[in-house]
């Protein structure tokens, strides 16, 4: 009795139980996209990410800027976004994080993800 239950439950992943959601197009420098899609589903963000544009309710666009650590000193990264609506195009959250750290591109990609998380939940659609 259980097992049907589990199958269930692991079938229905939180991105495509999420029917209401808003769909978001990632527009992200090289690799930074995975980054971003992947701490989205982390921090459970009430969104699902797509890879059309043209299905999108928003498109998150971003700027990354990567300072390479000296000699002695670690390095930076800043990654700025902005949620722009797919059909008005007016941008209706942005924010900006910096990083010092090794891992950066997760780090900033999750601190992203929370801060988006907050206002999708705060500003329902």
């Amino acid at each position: 009795m259980f097992r049907p239950l589990l199958i269930a439950t692991v079938a229905c992943l939180p991105a495509l139980c999420q029917s209401g959601s808003p769909r978001i197009f990632i527009e992200a420098p090289d690799d930074y996209s995975s980054y971003i899609s992947a701490a989205i589903v982390k921090k459970h963000v009430p969104a699902v990410v797509t890879q059309s544009k043209e299905s999108a309710t928003y498109i998150l666009t971003n700027a990354l800027q990567v300072q390479r650590a000296s000699t002695g000193a670690s390095g930076s990264q800043t990654a700025t976004v902005q949620l722009v609506n797919a059909q008005t195009q007016e941008v209706i959250w942005a924010y900006n994080v910096r990083k010092y750290d090794a891992s950066g591109y997760q780090s900033t990609a999750e601190a992203v993800a929370k801060h988006l998380k907050k206002f999708l939940n705060e500003h329902p659609r």
